[in-house]
């Protein structure tokens, strides 16, 4: 059985609390919450990373997100790891479990630490990396 939200937010604290201290990234900030998906994000230096559990499918994924002057980024982490060259496996997205949950949010904080210089560096060179890894990339308005 997927664990539920309230599960969901202490493992992720659990999970980020060093890493979040080390890379001065604030949170978690807790987002949508509802019968299918529960959020979790950490920022800093730039950089969004949203954490992710889908309670019906049970899995857990962390996403990236840069935003530019006129753009969005989003990217899975485990997709930018591999791009960015920090990575020689795929990562784990298992959550129907809390052993799955926590072995999933241990893989994943992991590729955040790994990345985080890359993506929260020169926002040009950030979304370059980002596009490589396949990231999806809406466009924003212009602010008047």
């Amino acid at each position: 059985m997927v664990p539920g939200t309230e599960a969901f937010l202490d493992e992720v604290r659990v999970a980020f609390t060093d890493v979040a201290e080390r890379l001065g990234l604030s949170g978690p900030g807790e987002g949508e919450r509802d019968r299918h998906l529960a959020v979790a994000t950490y920022t800093g230096s730039g950089v969004r990373y949203r954490i992710v559990l889908g309670l019906w499918d049970g899995d857990v994924e962390t996403h990236a997100c840069r935003e530019t002057g006129m753009t969005e980024c989003k990217v899975g982490i485990g997709k930018l790891a591999l791009a960015a060259g920090v990575a020689d496996s795929r990562v784990s997205f298992g959550a129907r479990s809390l052993r799955q949950l926590r072995k999933s949010l241990a893989g994943q904080v992991r590729y955040v630490e790994l990345v985080h210089p890359l993506v929260s560096g020169e926002p040009e060179a950030a979304v370059a990396l980002m596009r490589a890894a396949g990231a999806r990339e809406w466009s924003r308005p212009a602010l008047r």
